[in-house]
């Protein structure tokens, strides 16, 4: 593991989530292989659920679809939780849905962006002018005292345009926005929690959802696969998670996965 010092500064993390009692426990290091991989272990291991681990670095970070997550050294920040959510698990799939609804409204809240340059797009991609600054892999792992769920965000804080893995990427240093590591950790998990513990409870979280998801009430391309698309309006969120999708012969049908594109 290297020794450089990490960008993200732990005490602060941890002063700013003191009032956030669903996080237990906060550690920031430099780099990592992975920081779902390295909780997935601990919570194997017995550690308890509440745990925030913080990275500048990833080695072998990973997004849906078992994708790589790369970036140049000190150019973005990976956050990584545990959780016990208390609910059956054919309910988890909302976690990643509520995880991309926690980092736009985090953003907001740590940047002070104009609220119509950051766009949801469903299940939980969030835009920054139409171009995705931040990835989300949420795991379910078998632990000694029960099932729990570790939840990854990886956001591009510094990348320059040449960093870029893709075209369609971004960071908040091409945006123009503020890149306070602390700030975007601290207001994305405290948004988290707010709204993981709401459902929890059995609160109803998908007015908030589909009021915030740009991909509701707009022109989209769902890919199931290389080979296989579907277009329409986006219409809804079902009680699943799914984005319901009016196609284009007039058929309804929810989508649990695939890639979305907005369309013009």
């Amino acid at each position: 593991m290297s020794l450089l010092p990490a960008f993200a500064d732990e005490r602060a993390i941890r002063s700013g989530l003191a009032r956030v009692p669903l996080w237990t426990s906060v550690r920031c290091i430099p780099e990592t292989g992975s920081t779902n991989a390295d909780l997935v272990a601990a919570a194997r291991g017995g550690a308890v659920p509440g745990a925030v681990l913080v990275s500048e670095h990833q080695t072998a970070g990973r997004g849906r679809f078992d994708r790589r997550w790369e970036s140049p050294r000190g150019s973005s920040i990976a956050i990584s939780v545990t959780l016990a959510p208390g609910r059956p698990m054919h309910d988890w799939g909302w976690l990643s849905l509520l995880a991309g609804l926690a980092v736009r409204t985090g953003l907001l809240d740590a940047t002070g962006a104009d609220a119509a340059r950051l766009e949801l797009k469903w299940p939980n991609d969030v835009l920054i002018d139409g171009r995705k600054v931040c990835g989300i892999l949420a795991e379910a792992v078998d632990t000694p005292s029960g099932p729990q769920a570790v939840i990854g965000i990886g956001i591009n804080i510094a990348m320059a345009e040449g960093d870029l893995p893709v075209s369609t990427a971004t960071s908040l240093r091409i945006a123009g926005l503020p890149e306070d590591r602390d700030a975007v950790a601290v207001a994305t998990l405290t948004r988290f929690a707010d709204l993981v513990t709401d459902w929890r409870e059995g609160l109803d979280v998908r007015p908030v959802y589909t009021r915030d998801c740009a991909s509701i009430g707009r022109r989209v391309r769902v890919l199931e696969s290389a080979q296989v698309a579907h277009e329409g309006e986006g219409v809804d969120v079902d009680a699943d998670g799914r984005l319901v999708v009016r196609l284009d012969n007039g058929v309804r049908r929810a989508f649990a996965a695939g890639d979305v594109h907005h369309l013009r």
